[in-house]
């Protein structure tokens, strides 16, 4: 198996500041890029504050917590990651970007670069197929929030070698977390499930069966769900929820994953959930009001 010593995480969003939280954590040295400044910032400044969270818990203590911090660094070079032994592409969840962000790095790589893409849905083989790597190219799909959900998805693309395999299950076990081997067909199997019932959810909306309170309220007290599918939504992001019901209606050309056209209309208007203060809540108040 391949040593993997220094991780390079490609985007400093929800995702990518927990995957460089745990993998720091974890003992690894971490290289985070982004486009922004801005992103970079507030990466780290989440970073800080969710570890502080760990060690007011007793899950972490302030030494380990202060090496983690050291242990992350930042670039806005893209560029910069190519060294490093394993890369995690964290971009938003479009394959326009995620391809040009791989293209963009090959002429960096070290030949022994592993590349793996944390996409929620995307096919990993077609991602691969752009590389000029296939065989050490990845899903390595984490759950949100990184630093709390115990699982991660390993998605095999059709040309992944048993090496590359063997690295990152070794990889997860090290960040003490669960992996569940997937194979490459449309949202893999988290989303294949959650995605729909989301859908679902809004379609129950949509067509008056029930308003915003009275879904969440019945699916938690009803189905023993910690969260409501609306209420799990606007966590996702209704965007992000909404591209991966586009990828499982495409892929699989089955009714049955057709979008909602209310889940629709709501990413129309930028009501794209708690990013944006709005959703199937209105979360610019003390409390969250139901937006129906």
């Amino acid at each position: 198996m391949a040593e993997i010593k220094t991780v390079g995480i490609v985007g400093a969003g929800q995702m990518g500041n927990g995957i460089a939280h745990v993998f720091a954590l974890a003992g690894y040295d971490v290289l985070l890029t982004d486009i922004s400044q801005t992103s970079l910032d507030k990466a780290i400044a989440t970073i800080d504050k969710n570890l502080d969270r760990q060690v007011t818990r007793g899950k972490v203590s302030a030494e380990d917590k202060a090496a983690a911090m050291a242990r992350i660094r930042t670039t806005l070079k893209l560029a910069d990651v190519g060294p490093t032994d394993l890369i995690i592409e964290a971009a938003t969840e479009r394959e326009t970007v995620k391809q040009a962000i791989f293209e963009d790095l090959l002429p960096h790589l070290k030949p022994s670069t592993i590349l793996t893409s944390n996409t929620s849905s995307i096919s990993i083989t077609r991602l691969a197929s752009r590389t000029d790597r296939p065989e050490k190219f990845m899903g390595f799909h984490f759950m949100n929030p990184v630093p709390v959900m115990q699982l991660v998805e390993l998605i095999r693309g059709i040309a992944t070698d048993a090496e590359t395999w063997d690295t990152l299950h070794e990889v997860v076990r090290k960040l003490g977390k669960t992996a569940a081997s997937a194979e490459d067909f449309p949202a893999f199997i988290v989303n294949r499930i959650l995605m729909p019932m989301i859908n679902e959810a809004v379609y129950t909306l949509y067509e008056g069966v029930g308003n915003v309170k009275s879904i969440d309220e019945s699916l938690k007290l009803g189905a023993n769900h910690p969260m409501g599918p609306l209420e799990l939504a606007d966590f996702i992001g209704l965007d992000t929820c909404l591209a991966i019901m586009n990828v499982l209606h495409d892929g699989l050309a089955d009714t049955k994953y057709r979008p909602c056209p209310l889940l629709t209309k709501y990413v129309e208007a930028g009501w794209l959930g708690r990013k944006t203060q709005r959703g199937f809540y209105d979360y610019r108040g003390e409390v969250p009001v139901p937006t129906r």
